[in-house]
């Protein structure tokens, strides 16, 4: 299969890295996290959810609860992440695409996009993909977003460990605005690799987009979606370095009847 088009899809946590995630984010830790998501279809639903496409999977780590309430497609832009979620999830039918060029022909009775939202840097964009995804659902279904809205946005630092044998993994991530005008921040991430005792050391930053909740919620009523906010707990918290909040919100979709 062709390279999915698109912006950059070759960073090193998600190529040469990518067999960290199930070290440093095992799995069952998603569980709680997904069974909310799950809560939440299941409670905007006008239909009986029993398939989902998963946009942005990664290395399925939500996957591991989904599949346990559903019919489980995903898609990511990372064959390397891909990799990974099939060895898990062996279950799920998993594409090798770019969630801005999504046409998989079919339409599903839920479609959750939790952990890869960000990547859209633009309105432009973040409308493109939002559209896609109402496209890829059935009236009556709902759409599952988490994102992060200015709003709610602080300059946080995280730490992440795992040793898995005789690997040791530590991996430090700084998120920051550089414009405070713009609709985008930085993650930059260090990335700390021991092989038995050796050290490597890899460094990368992401330019992730970040905007007003004005700008999500007119988007999604260009798409004809009609939206339900659930304000969550403080997520990722015992992973934020010092002090510091990370808010995420998520935006349940219903896709009305026609």
């Amino acid at each position: 299969m062709k390279e999915p088009k698109g912006e950059k899809t070759n960073w090193i946590g998600y190529s040469q890295l990518a067999w960290i995630e199930p070290i440093i984010a095992p799995p069952q830790d998603y569980a709680q996290e997904t069974k909310l998501f799950i809560k939440t279809i299941r409670k905007n639903s006008n239909i009986e959810p029993r398939t989902l496409l998963h946009l942005g999977c990664g290395a399925g780590g939500n996957d591991h609860t989904f599949k346990k309430y559903f019919a489980v497609t995903g898609v990511d832009i990372s064959k390397d992440m891909l990799q990974i979620a099939k060895k898990h999830n062996p279950e799920v039918t998993y594409y090798h695409q770019d969630m801005r060029l999504l046409n998989l022909d079919a339409c599903f009775d839920a479609v959750a996009i939790p952990d890869s939202i960000g990547y859209m840097t633009t309105a432009k964009e973040l409308r493109k993909v939002v559209l896609l995804a109402q496209r890829h659902l059935k009236p009556g279904g709902v759409l599952l977003i988490v994102g992060q809205p200015k709003e709610d946005f602080r300059e946080n630092n995280f730490l992440y460990t795992g040793k898995k044998g005789d690997r040791e993994i530590t991996v430090f991530e700084n998120n920051h605005i550089r414009d405070p005008q713009a609709s985008t921040y930085e993650a930059t991430i260090i990335y700390l690799v021991r092989k038995k005792g050796k050290l490597e050391m890899y460094s990368e930053c992401h330019i992730l987009g970040l905007f007003k909740k004005e700008t999500w919620f007119s988007i999604f009523k260009d798409c004809g979606l009609k939206v339900r906010e659930v304000n969550t707990k403080e997520a990722y918290g015992p992973f934020i370095f010092g002090q510091g909040s990370y808010l995420l919100t998520i935006f349940a979709c219903t896709k009305p009847f026609k």
